[in-house]
């Protein structure tokens, strides 16, 4: 996807990204804490204040509302197994404790819309918020992110790439007019908004019209039901293909790829906006000084290097473009 993506309204999805954001924002306490004549709170929920115009809220005014919890909780973005993944952060955690002086405690998450509703309840401190739900985490949980994992000189990111099976017939993207196309859930920026947009904006093609859309819940699903034959085609990020690839878990002589997209930023890490700024401070350090080298991320992650500090104002400017191309937005109401 390129930064000059013209406006789009898809009508059938479009009508699922707003049943989702408004399902997730339903029960907002609208509860204001701020003047908002003195507070640039952009496209924040009004009970978040961003008074330097960062993009993500500040710290709550009212101290009775900021956390400094004795156990800090930490969750992954969604994945097939969220259980999995309990072992391959514990060295992680273990380091953040050392870090932090408080005990650090994995929390599995089964969908998005379940880790955003943890956050912005407070029960949920630390997070990894996968690249499409991450400015919904941000907007209505008041989510800060400044992590992200990287590989050699800073680079990072993965692309979106649109999928078939070898033998499906399917040799290139105008041959998906009139198949079933699985995307992943309406939040995901590879696995929904920015293949619909480029299948709108390239090809004309309207969901519902010209293909037969599906969703699958995950990137492996999607991954998996191509080469098991349940989808025809899927959108997928290459970032999650290429590991379950180098896995073993699926056969890439089995996958043909029919487009790859520009980079993406990845799963961006951060801390809930309440915590107490001194403690977010330590969460911070404790990712950027995490010893990466023959740990178990580094064996998860072979392609990446350690943590990189970011900023959603920078790093998530073509995703905030996207979203703007489906007229997605993030106010409680």
């Amino acid at each position: 996807m390129s930064s000059h993506i013209p406006k789009l309204i898809l009508p059938l999805t479009a009508a699922l990204v707003t049943t989702l954001v408004l399902s997730l924002l339903a029960g907002c306490d609208g509860h204001v804490e701020f003047d908002a004549a003195r507070c640039q709170a952009g496209a924040l929920d009004k009970r978040f204040c961003d008074a330097n115009g960062n993009l993500v809220a500040d710290p709550p005014a009212d101290l009775s509302r900021r956390l400094d919890p004795e156990t800090l909780i930490f969750a992954f973005t969604p994945v097939e197994d969220p259980t999995q993944y309990r072992e391959v952060w514990l060295e992680f955690l273990e380091h953040m404790q050392k870090v932090t002086g408080r005990k650090v405690q994995f929390f599995p998450v089964q969908s998005n819309a379940a880790q955003i509703e943890a956050m912005r309840a407070g029960r949920l401190h630390i997070a990894g918020f996968n690249t499409g739900s991450l400015p919904l985490a941000v907007n209505c949980a008041g989510f800060v992110p400044f992590a992200m994992m990287a590989g050699e000189g800073g680079s990072f990111g993965y692309e979106m790439e649109l999928i078939t099976h070898v033998d499906s017939g399917i040799e290139r993207i105008e041959d998906l007019k009139g198949r079933t196309l699985a995307f992943t859930s309406p939040t995901s920026n590879s696995g929904f908004k920015a293949p619909s947009a480029l299948l709108r904006a390239k090809f004309g093609f309207e969901s519902g019209r010209d293909f037969q859309p599906a969703f699958s819940g995950r990137h492996d699903n999607s991954l998996l039901g191509v080469i098991n034959r349940d989808y025809e085609a899927a959108a997928v990020a290459n970032q999650v293909t290429n590991r379950l690839f180098a896995q073993g878990i699926a056969d890439r002589s089995k996958v043909r790829v029919l487009y790859t997209s520009e980079t993406f930023p990845t799963t961006g890490f951060g801390v809930t906006h309440a915590l107490e700024p001194a403690l977010a401070s330590k969460v911070r350090e404790g990712f950027l000084s995490f010893p990466w080298k023959g740990s178990a991320l580094a064996k998860e992650f072979p392609d990446e290097t350690g943590f990189i500090p970011i900023s959603y104002q920078e790093h998530w400017s073509v995703i905030r473009q996207i979203d703007t191309a489906f007229d997605v937005t993030y106010s409680c109401r």
